[in-house]
């Protein structure tokens, strides 16, 4: 099943995709089950505890009023998450340029006000430098739960979902990065197993905060569909593929994660209490295209314009329109 969550006279719905051309509201199937009535798509992931559910939906789901998708107004599925994790440098061709492998996923967060739905426009000031998209598989969780081993890992997964991290690197290295030298007394050896050192008395220290970079507004673009999870037999073997316009700048896989999906599930629970609607990004592509030989890093968002596509096997696509804008969105 797919769900998506769009705007209709200024208030949110909860759809259900039919087919390629048709959708329905998820209100609709429920009151034709009698089932309760969700409000949004967090409210239906913490009811939903079982398959036949879905199937009473499926079964249904040619017995309610349908609606043209090429007319919606999309809002990204899940609106209000308590929190986005993101896994950094989780690809193998990227985690070629590391001084040293960290040994357990990379987090940061991004803030749900980033968020935008499909079609929806990324808004970039070209003066912020070096913006880029990433493309990435994103996994909805289904439930409070905490320490969560890697074998139960995706049995703490509602669904999945497609999202372009977009990232400023002109933002982070101008406005949220500093570097300072430690004192010696103050500089212990774990603040330094992640670089090479270049003397014995090398004490400097980098900070860089993924705060601007990732968390600004329409930096977050996701969906348009939330495919469930008994559709996707193993999300770590989906090709993903990212366009500008016609033009491919990537086509990777996510067999190409340096960390599986269910061991960045099962180290993110392992420091966060993951929430119904929680929502965690695995990681952007690495390979890049004749046209666009570094990949993603080749597009860069404040230099160019047109619609940038991304496409994961069994989820769909995500389009979203590049504008310039001053100071942004």
């Amino acid at each position: 099943m797919k769900l998506g969550t769009i705007n209709e006279l200024g208030k949110s719905h909860v759809i259900v995709k039919v087919d390629d051309e048709f959708a329905c509201k998820l209100n609709d199937l429920e009151k034709a089950i009698g089932h309760k009535l969700s409000n949004n798509l967090i409210e239906f992931i913490r009811s939903t505890k079982n398959k036949e559910l879905f199937s009473k939906l499926q079964k249904n789901i040619n017995n309610v009023r349908k609606i043209n998708i090429k007319d919606l107004d999309w809002l990204p599925p899940i609106t209000n998450p308590s929190k986005i994790l993101g896994v950094a440098f989780n690809n193998k061709e990227l985690m070629k340029k590391a001084h040293k492998d960290p040994g357990v996923p990379n987090f940061f967060l991004k803030p749900p006000s980033a968020l935008v739905g499909h079609n929806k426009p990324i808004i970039v000031d070209p003066e912020w430098g070096a913006v880029i998209p990433e493309p990435e598989i994103c996994a909805v969780i289904s439930r409070k739960a905490k320490h969560i081993t890697t074998e139960d890992a995706l049995n703490y997964v509602f669904g999945f979902l497609i999202h372009n991290d977009v990232t400023s690197h002109g933002l982070k290295f101008q406005k949220d990065s500093i570097a300072i030298t430690y004192d010696k007394d103050l500089a212990r050896p774990e603040f330094y197993t992640w670089r090479n050192l270049k003397d014995p008395n090398d004490t400097d220290a980098f900070y860089v905060y993924h705060t601007r970079s990732k968390g600004t507004d329409t930096f977050g673009p996701m969906g348009p569909w939330i495919t469930t999870s008994d559709e996707i037999d193993d999300p770590n073997k989906l090709a993903v593929n990212g366009s500008l316009n016609e033009d491919d700048f990537t086509n990777d896989h996510t067999s190409n994660y340096r960390f599986s999906i269910q061991e960045c599930i099962s180290e993110a629970s392992s420091y966060f209490t993951l929430e119904a609607g929680d929502l965690i990004s695995f990681g952007t592509t690495g390979k890049g295209t004749d046209k666009f030989p570094r990949g993603h890093k080749s597009l860069l968002i404040g230099e160019q314009k047109g619609l940038i596509n991304i496409r994961i096997e069994k989820l769909g696509m995500l389009s979203n329109p590049i504008k310039h804008q001053k100071g942004g969105a």
